[in-house]
């Protein structure tokens, strides 16, 4: 029997295990884009919040087509004009402008037959209510404008705008901790021999999580010691979530889950049957959740964008918390090996996905993560994918929300 978790397990698991830590704090607009919204957004103003006009032109009664129109008065945007048609008669109106309740259609300046000496003529072929903006068609009072659990957008700034929301109720920041072991490594300001490694895995990791709006704080190297890491670890409580590389396969020197144990780590799972990625631990102490990833370098990553960060997004009060999963076609054959689940990278692009380096590279490599945009996850059962097969790819660039997800099922 295959004593690591399923993929698909795992991944449901450590999303069942992420909780939105609920604090709340009052944010500018100018300072909330890529926040989380901690409350609902109703609508406080219609849009629009009058019946303006979509057009240059003039404001009739649909009535009046084909007619000769005298015009009574013409409306400049800003302007507030009451009710005054006769019959005959229609108004000249700017873009923007309030249409009086007495007009129901707009005619563009360049659709008219005529028009001089104050008086157009109309074409008989008119749509009632044309180039017509009504008060509230949009947005109506009280509907809501964004659910709690968005990401504010500059899309949505502009909105907020319109309805003079300044200021609004945002999720806290995750307090997140950046821990690497082993005494091998050296960090890149510091001098390395040919026989030293230097940490790139934790600038990897905040970079990505500042590329996807976390901050995150870098804490150092844990010693390859038990005493240590047990008292290191013990001061990392005060994180909501604490994310590690090294230290949890089956080495000598691997002494990181004995040491979050130490300190009253409850492990939800410890190793994937998935390769490269295999080694990665996931469960909760007290408060703080816990994400030991591999070390090497290629697996951290393939781990921080397939578990870490739908985990990451939920515990932040996100509602866009799955993948984004496009169909491809396959332009190039390549082999995988059945009884796991295989993690190939690759690059996606106009519907097509190329396998990155024929599926041959190793879990300590670097470089192929910047040739690759996309992930390709098989099942057990798959020893090969054949060029022109259709596969299911997720793409590093975004996640999804429920809804966004049914909207493509």
């Amino acid at each position: 029997m295959n004593k690591y978790l399923d993929f698909k397990d795992a991944v449901s698991l450590s999303l069942d295990m992420a909780e939105t830590p609920g604090i709340q704090e009052i944010v500018h607009i100018e300072d909330s884009i890529g926040r989380v919204l901690a409350q609902n957004i109703f609508c406080l103003k219609n849009l629009p919040s009058f019946n303006n006009s979509a057009m240059d032109g003039f404001a009739i009664k649909a009535a009046d087509a084909g007619k000769r129109l005298r015009v009574v008065k013409t409306i400049l945007a800003g302007e507030n004009s009451d009710e005054c048609l006769g019959d005959n008669e229609c108004y000249k109106i700017m873009t923007g402008a309030k249409v009086p309740l007495d007009a129901d259609t707009i005619i563009p300046i360049e659709d008219v037959l005529n028009y001089e000496n104050d008086e157009v003529t109309i074409k008989e072929d008119v749509k009632k209510n044309s180039c017509l903006r009504f008060k509230g068609e949009e947005k109506a009072l009280e509907d809501i404008l964004f659910n709690k659990g968005t990401v504010v957008t500059s899309a949505m700034a502009a909105i907020l705008a319109s309805q003079g929301i300044t200021m609004l109720s945002l999720y806290k920041k995750l307090n997140i901790a950046v821990v690497s072991t082993g005494n091998e490594l050296k960090e890149p300001w510091e001098s390395a021999s040919e026989d030293e490694i230097y940490n790139c895995n934790s600038y990897a990791i905040i970079s990505l999580l500042k590329e996807k709006g976390f901050e995150a704080t870098y804490t150092g190297v844990v010693p390859d010691s038990l005493e240590k890491s047990i008292a290191y670890v013990g001061e990392l409580k005060n994180y909501d979530l604490i994310i590690t590389t090294g230290g949890i396969s089956m080495g000598d020197a691997d002494f990181m889950a004995e040491a979050f144990q130490s300190n009253g780590l409850e492990i939800a799972f410890h190793g994937v049957n998935i390769k490269p990625g295999r080694p990665i631990m996931m469960g909760k102490m007290e408060k703080t959740f816990v994400m030991c990833l591999p070390g090497n370098p290629l697996t951290a990553m393939v781990n921080m964008n397939l578990f870490a960060l739908p985990v990451l997004h939920k515990m932040q009060g996100s509602l866009s918390i799955y993948h984004d999963i496009d169909i491809a076609k396959n332009i190039q054959s390549f082999k995988t090996k059945a009884g796991r689940v295989n993690v190939v990278l690759g690059f996606y692009k106009n519907g097509e996905y190329k396998v990155t380096q024929n599926n041959k590279y190793g879990s300590g490599m670097i470089t192929v993560l910047h040739d690759s945009n996309c992930i390709l996850v098989t099942d057990e059962a798959t020893a090969s994918i054949n060029e022109q097969e259709s596969v299911k790819v997720i793409k590093f660039n975004c996640l999804y929300t429920q809804d966004q997800v049914d909207l493509f099922n």
